[in-house]
Protein backbone atom coordinates (compact mmCIF):
# COMPACT_ATOMS: atom_id res chain seq x y z
CA UNK A 1 0.00 0.00 0.00
CA UNK A 2 1.70 3.61 -1.33
CA UNK A 3 1.64 6.52 1.39
CA UNK A 4 -0.91 8.35 -0.46
CA UNK A 5 -3.24 5.54 -0.16
CA UNK A 6 -2.58 5.03 3.69
CA UNK A 7 -3.49 9.09 3.91
CA UNK A 8 -6.93 8.46 2.33
CA UNK A 9 -7.79 5.56 4.35
CA UNK A 10 -9.58 6.74 7.78
CA UNK A 11 -11.57 3.99 9.19
CA UNK A 12 -10.87 0.19 9.59
CA UNK A 13 -13.35 -2.31 10.75
CA UNK A 14 -11.96 -6.01 12.49
CA UNK A 15 -14.81 -7.98 12.52
CA UNK A 16 -14.49 -11.42 15.09
CA UNK A 17 -17.97 -12.52 15.78
CA UNK A 18 -16.75 -15.66 18.02
CA UNK A 19 -16.01 -15.55 22.06
CA UNK A 20 -14.01 -13.54 24.77
CA UNK A 21 -11.08 -15.14 24.31
CA UNK A 22 -10.49 -14.95 20.65
CA UNK A 23 -12.06 -10.96 21.12
CA UNK A 24 -8.76 -10.68 23.78
CA UNK A 25 -6.02 -11.65 21.36
CA UNK A 26 -7.45 -9.93 18.23
CA UNK A 27 -7.70 -6.63 20.15
CA UNK A 28 -3.56 -5.75 20.12
CA UNK A 29 -4.32 -5.20 16.34
CA UNK A 30 -6.21 -2.01 16.73
CA UNK A 31 -2.74 -0.52 18.41
CA UNK A 32 -1.06 -1.61 15.14
CA UNK A 33 -3.68 -0.12 12.81
CA UNK A 34 -2.99 3.13 15.00
CA UNK A 35 0.59 3.01 13.93
CA UNK A 36 0.66 1.67 10.83
CA UNK A 37 -2.23 4.22 9.53
CA UNK A 38 -1.99 7.59 12.05
CA UNK A 39 -5.04 9.21 12.58
CA UNK A 40 -7.31 6.06 11.98
CA UNK A 41 -10.74 5.59 13.11
CA UNK A 42 -10.79 1.56 14.05
CA UNK A 43 -13.84 -0.40 14.64
CA UNK A 44 -15.07 -3.80 15.93
CA UNK A 45 -17.52 -5.73 15.30
CA UNK A 46 -18.65 -8.38 17.34
CA UNK A 47 -21.02 -10.01 19.38
CA UNK A 48 -22.99 -8.72 22.34
CA UNK A 49 -21.63 -10.93 25.20
CA UNK A 50 -17.98 -9.56 23.95
CA UNK A 51 -18.79 -5.87 23.86
CA UNK A 52 -17.58 -5.12 28.01
CA UNK A 53 -14.38 -6.59 26.38
CA UNK A 54 -14.22 -4.71 23.42
CA UNK A 55 -14.84 -1.58 25.66
CA UNK A 56 -11.46 -1.65 27.40
CA UNK A 57 -9.55 -1.19 24.78
CA UNK A 58 -8.44 2.64 24.31
CA UNK A 59 -7.29 1.89 20.38
CA UNK A 60 -11.07 0.84 19.56
CA UNK A 61 -12.73 3.75 18.70
CA UNK A 62 -16.53 2.25 18.09
CA UNK A 63 -17.99 -1.04 18.64
CA UNK A 64 -20.58 -2.22 16.14
CA UNK A 65 -23.09 -4.98 17.77
CA UNK A 66 -23.06 -8.07 14.96
CA UNK A 67 -26.11 -9.36 17.27
CA UNK A 68 -28.08 -6.10 16.64
CA UNK A 69 -27.04 -5.81 12.73
CA UNK A 70 -28.93 -9.13 12.31
CA UNK A 71 -31.84 -7.97 13.36
CA UNK A 72 -32.02 -5.46 10.37
CA UNK A 73 -33.43 -6.49 6.84
CA UNK A 74 -30.89 -7.57 4.11
CA UNK A 75 -30.87 -4.52 2.70
CA UNK A 76 -31.02 -2.51 6.32
CA UNK A 77 -27.71 -4.15 6.98
CA UNK A 78 -25.79 -3.23 3.83
CA UNK A 79 -26.92 0.13 4.35
CA UNK A 80 -25.92 0.28 7.72
CA UNK A 81 -22.50 -0.98 7.29
CA UNK A 82 -22.45 1.69 4.28
CA UNK A 83 -23.60 4.52 6.35
CA UNK A 84 -20.07 4.20 8.45
CA UNK A 85 -18.11 4.86 5.68
CA UNK A 86 -15.63 2.05 5.88
CA UNK A 87 -12.92 2.08 3.93
CA UNK A 88 -11.28 -1.35 5.10
CA UNK A 89 -12.55 -4.57 6.66
CA UNK A 90 -10.38 -7.89 8.22
CA UNK A 91 -11.97 -10.60 8.76
CA UNK A 92 -10.32 -11.82 11.64
CA UNK A 93 -12.96 -14.34 12.13
CA UNK A 94 -14.20 -15.62 9.14
CA UNK A 95 -18.16 -15.11 8.57
CA UNK A 96 -19.78 -15.69 5.52
CA UNK A 97 -22.59 -13.38 6.26
CA UNK A 98 -20.27 -10.61 7.44
CA UNK A 99 -18.00 -10.88 4.01
CA UNK A 100 -21.12 -10.86 1.92
CA UNK A 101 -22.11 -7.73 3.80
CA UNK A 102 -19.32 -5.80 3.12
CA UNK A 103 -18.96 -6.76 -0.37
CA UNK A 104 -22.43 -5.50 -0.93
CA UNK A 105 -21.98 -2.04 1.03
CA UNK A 106 -18.84 -1.51 -0.98
CA UNK A 107 -16.24 -1.89 1.30
CA UNK A 108 -12.93 -0.70 -0.73
CA UNK A 109 -10.37 -3.03 0.88
CA UNK A 110 -11.62 -6.54 2.32
CA UNK A 111 -8.99 -8.38 3.49
CA UNK A 112 -9.96 -12.00 4.44
CA UNK A 113 -7.61 -15.57 4.29
CA UNK A 114 -6.77 -17.64 1.38
CA UNK A 115 -8.30 -20.72 2.95
CA UNK A 116 -11.77 -19.72 3.43
CA UNK A 117 -14.25 -20.89 -0.58
CA UNK A 118 -16.25 -17.59 0.13
CA UNK A 119 -13.78 -15.31 0.50
CA UNK A 120 -12.66 -15.96 -3.17
CA UNK A 121 -16.05 -14.30 -4.02
CA UNK A 122 -16.46 -11.72 -1.50
CA UNK A 123 -12.56 -10.37 -0.71
CA UNK A 124 -10.39 -8.59 -2.88
CA UNK A 125 -7.15 -9.02 -0.78
CA UNK A 126 -6.69 -12.41 0.55
CA UNK A 127 -4.12 -13.44 2.65
CA UNK A 128 -2.27 -17.08 3.26
CA UNK A 129 -3.31 -18.24 6.22
CA UNK A 130 -3.43 -21.48 7.82
CA UNK A 131 -3.86 -21.23 11.81
CA UNK A 132 -4.24 -25.47 12.05
CA UNK A 133 -0.78 -26.17 10.69
CA UNK A 134 1.26 -22.99 12.14
CA UNK A 135 2.81 -23.05 15.14
CA UNK A 136 2.44 -19.23 15.50
CA UNK A 137 0.34 -17.91 18.30
CA UNK A 138 -3.28 -17.09 17.83
CA UNK A 139 -2.30 -13.21 18.35
CA UNK A 140 0.48 -13.61 15.80
CA UNK A 141 -1.97 -15.31 13.05
CA UNK A 142 -4.05 -12.40 13.88
CA UNK A 143 -1.60 -9.82 12.83
CA UNK A 144 -0.49 -11.80 9.30
CA UNK A 145 -3.87 -10.29 8.34
CA UNK A 146 -2.09 -6.82 8.66
CA UNK A 147 0.73 -7.28 6.10
CA UNK A 148 -1.72 -5.89 3.46
CA UNK A 149 -1.70 -2.43 5.32
CA UNK A 150 2.18 -2.55 5.57
CA UNK A 151 2.99 -5.14 8.58
CA UNK A 152 5.93 -6.40 7.73
CA UNK A 153 7.12 -9.46 9.61
CA UNK A 154 5.70 -11.42 12.49
CA UNK A 155 5.77 -9.46 16.15
CA UNK A 156 7.02 -11.43 18.79
CA UNK A 157 5.01 -12.23 21.43
CA UNK A 158 6.18 -9.56 23.83
CA UNK A 159 5.70 -6.80 21.62
CA UNK A 160 2.10 -8.11 21.21
CA UNK A 161 1.80 -7.65 24.85
CA UNK A 162 3.02 -4.16 24.29
CA UNK A 163 0.59 -3.47 22.11
CA UNK A 164 -2.23 -4.37 24.88
CA UNK A 165 -4.22 -1.34 25.55
CA UNK A 166 -7.15 -2.24 28.13
CA UNK A 167 -7.59 1.02 30.18
CA UNK A 168 -11.33 1.55 30.15
CA UNK A 169 -12.30 -0.40 33.15
CA UNK A 170 -15.78 0.61 35.35
CA UNK A 171 -15.28 1.15 38.92
CA UNK A 172 -15.62 -1.97 40.95
CA UNK A 173 -18.53 -1.73 43.03
CA UNK A 174 -18.16 -1.25 46.46
CA UNK A 175 -19.85 -4.70 47.26
CA UNK A 176 -17.63 -6.78 44.90
CA UNK A 177 -14.47 -4.45 46.00
CA UNK A 178 -14.75 -5.46 49.59
CA UNK A 179 -14.69 -9.10 48.63
CA UNK A 180 -10.69 -8.51 47.79
CA UNK A 181 -8.52 -7.97 51.22
CA UNK A 182 -5.09 -6.23 51.44
CA UNK A 183 -3.36 -8.25 53.59
CA UNK A 184 -3.97 -11.31 51.34
CA UNK A 185 -3.10 -12.56 48.15
CA UNK A 186 -6.38 -12.50 46.25
CA UNK A 187 -6.61 -15.54 44.00
CA UNK A 188 -9.26 -15.92 41.83
CA UNK A 189 -10.16 -19.59 40.59
CA UNK A 190 -11.66 -20.20 37.32
CA UNK A 191 -12.72 -24.26 37.55
CA UNK A 192 -15.02 -24.54 34.37
CA UNK A 193 -14.29 -23.42 30.44
CA UNK A 194 -17.65 -23.44 28.75
CA UNK A 195 -15.92 -25.79 26.57
CA UNK A 196 -13.31 -23.61 25.16
CA UNK A 197 -10.65 -25.43 27.36
CA UNK A 198 -9.68 -28.29 28.99
CA UNK A 199 -10.63 -28.60 32.06
CA UNK A 200 -8.41 -29.65 35.21
CA UNK A 201 -10.83 -31.05 37.31
CA UNK A 202 -12.78 -29.58 40.54
CA UNK A 203 -10.91 -32.38 43.03
CA UNK A 204 -7.43 -31.07 41.60
CA UNK A 205 -9.06 -27.47 42.66
CA UNK A 206 -9.83 -28.55 45.99
CA UNK A 207 -6.45 -30.26 46.56
CA UNK A 208 -4.97 -26.88 45.56
CA UNK A 209 -7.17 -25.38 47.76
CA UNK A 210 -6.17 -27.40 50.79
CA UNK A 211 -2.73 -26.71 50.14
CA UNK A 212 -2.66 -22.88 50.28
CA UNK A 213 -2.65 -21.25 53.27
CA UNK A 214 -6.01 -19.92 54.26
CA UNK A 215 -3.69 -16.73 56.16
CA UNK A 216 -1.96 -16.29 52.88
CA UNK A 217 -4.62 -16.55 50.03
CA UNK A 218 -7.81 -15.03 49.81
CA UNK A 219 -9.62 -17.72 47.76
CA UNK A 220 -12.33 -16.40 44.98
CA UNK A 221 -14.16 -18.96 42.50
CA UNK A 222 -15.26 -17.10 39.77
CA UNK A 223 -18.07 -19.06 37.06
CA UNK A 224 -20.85 -17.64 35.13
CA UNK A 225 -24.71 -18.36 35.73
CA UNK A 226 -24.62 -21.57 34.33
CA UNK A 227 -21.60 -22.31 35.71
CA UNK A 228 -22.65 -22.01 39.32
CA UNK A 229 -25.28 -24.26 38.93
CA UNK A 230 -22.45 -26.84 37.81
CA UNK A 231 -20.03 -25.79 41.06
CA UNK A 232 -22.85 -25.30 43.33
CA UNK A 233 -22.72 -28.86 44.98
CA UNK A 234 -18.85 -28.87 44.89
CA UNK A 235 -18.11 -25.42 46.33
CA UNK A 236 -20.56 -26.08 49.46
CA UNK A 237 -17.39 -28.90 49.91
CA UNK A 238 -15.10 -26.33 50.46
CA UNK A 239 -13.10 -24.69 52.99
CA UNK A 240 -15.49 -22.23 54.91
CA UNK A 241 -13.14 -19.18 53.92
CA UNK A 242 -13.57 -19.69 50.08
CA UNK A 243 -15.39 -16.83 48.51
CA UNK A 244 -18.43 -18.19 46.17
CA UNK A 245 -18.37 -15.14 43.69
CA UNK A 246 -19.97 -17.90 40.49
CA UNK A 247 -22.86 -16.09 38.92
CA UNK A 248 -22.89 -12.91 40.93
CA UNK A 249 -21.08 -10.39 37.92
CA UNK A 250 -21.70 -9.61 34.91
CA UNK A 251 -19.06 -9.02 32.21
CA UNK A 252 -18.05 -5.45 33.15
CA UNK A 253 -17.37 -6.37 36.78
CA UNK A 254 -15.81 -9.39 36.44
CA UNK A 255 -13.08 -7.73 34.00
CA UNK A 256 -13.07 -4.81 36.69
CA UNK A 257 -12.69 -8.07 40.06
CA UNK A 258 -9.71 -9.33 37.69
CA UNK A 259 -8.15 -6.40 37.07
CA UNK A 260 -8.15 -5.40 41.23
CA UNK A 261 -7.49 -8.99 42.07
CA UNK A 262 -3.53 -10.66 42.17
CA UNK A 263 -3.68 -13.76 40.39
CA UNK A 264 -6.13 -15.82 38.03
CA UNK A 265 -6.02 -19.36 37.87
CA UNK A 266 -7.68 -21.18 34.92
CA UNK A 267 -7.89 -23.33 31.86
CA UNK A 268 -7.81 -22.17 28.17
CA UNK A 269 -10.64 -20.17 28.77
CA UNK A 270 -12.07 -15.79 27.97
CA UNK A 271 -11.38 -15.35 31.83
CA UNK A 272 -8.03 -16.49 31.32
CA UNK A 273 -6.90 -14.25 28.70
CA UNK A 274 -8.41 -11.08 30.29
CA UNK A 275 -6.30 -11.73 33.63
CA UNK A 276 -2.94 -12.31 31.19
CA UNK A 277 -4.28 -8.96 29.42
CA UNK A 278 -4.78 -7.14 33.00
CA UNK A 279 -1.04 -7.67 34.02
CA UNK A 280 -2.16 -9.40 36.89
CA UNK A 281 0.18 -13.05 37.57
CA UNK A 282 -1.89 -15.36 35.61
CA UNK A 283 -1.30 -19.24 35.15
CA UNK A 284 -2.99 -20.91 32.38
CA UNK A 285 -3.22 -25.24 32.81
CA UNK A 286 -3.09 -26.73 29.00
CA UNK A 287 -2.62 -30.27 27.46
CA UNK A 288 0.06 -30.87 24.68
CA UNK A 289 -2.58 -31.42 21.91
CA UNK A 290 -3.53 -29.41 19.14
CA UNK A 291 -4.99 -26.86 18.22
CA UNK A 292 -5.75 -25.95 21.82
CA UNK A 293 -1.97 -26.39 22.78
CA UNK A 294 -0.35 -23.11 24.75
CA UNK A 295 1.65 -22.98 21.66
CA UNK A 296 -1.41 -21.60 19.82
CA UNK A 297 -3.16 -20.03 23.34
CA UNK A 298 -1.07 -19.33 26.04
CA UNK A 299 -2.00 -16.58 28.11
CA UNK A 300 -0.47 -13.44 27.44
CA UNK A 301 0.44 -10.62 29.75
CA UNK A 302 3.54 -9.25 31.27
CA UNK A 303 2.76 -11.71 34.14
CA UNK A 304 1.44 -14.89 32.66
CA UNK A 305 2.25 -18.26 32.30
CA UNK A 306 1.25 -21.81 31.70
CA UNK A 307 1.92 -25.15 33.11
CA UNK A 308 1.70 -27.34 29.69
CA UNK A 309 0.95 -31.17 30.28
CA UNK A 310 3.41 -33.37 27.95
CA UNK A 311 -0.25 -35.54 26.73
CA UNK A 312 -3.83 -35.39 25.37
CA UNK A 313 -4.96 -34.09 28.57
CA UNK A 314 -4.13 -31.95 31.84
CA UNK A 315 -3.57 -35.41 34.23
CA UNK A 316 -0.05 -34.68 34.56
CA UNK A 317 -0.48 -31.57 35.68
CA UNK A 318 -0.57 -31.70 40.05
CA UNK A 319 -1.44 -30.30 42.63
CA UNK A 320 1.84 -29.41 43.61
CA UNK A 321 3.40 -28.18 40.52
CA UNK A 322 0.45 -25.70 40.45
CA UNK A 323 0.78 -24.79 44.41
CA UNK A 324 5.15 -23.87 43.67
CA UNK A 325 3.91 -21.86 40.80
CA UNK A 326 1.21 -19.95 42.59
CA UNK A 327 3.67 -19.76 45.81
CA UNK A 328 6.36 -18.04 43.57
CA UNK A 329 3.70 -15.24 43.04
CA UNK A 330 3.96 -14.19 46.65
CA UNK A 331 7.82 -14.40 47.03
Amino acid sequence: MSQSQKTKTQHILISRTDAIGDVVLTLPMAAYIKELIPGATVSFLGRTYTQPVVNTCTDVDEFINYDELKKLTEAGQVSYIRNKNIDIIIHVFPNKHVSTIARDAGIKLRIGTTNRFFHWFTCNKLVKLSRKKSDLHEAQLNLILLNPLGLTGIPSLQQVIDHYNFERIIQLPETLESTLVKDKFNLVLHPKSHGSGMEWGLDNFAGLINQLPADSYNIIITGSEKEKELLSGWIKTLPRHVIDMTGKMTLPELIAFIFNADGMLASGTGPLHLAAAAGINTLGLFPSLRPIHPGRWAPLGRRAGFLESGADDLKKITVDMVAEKIEAWTK
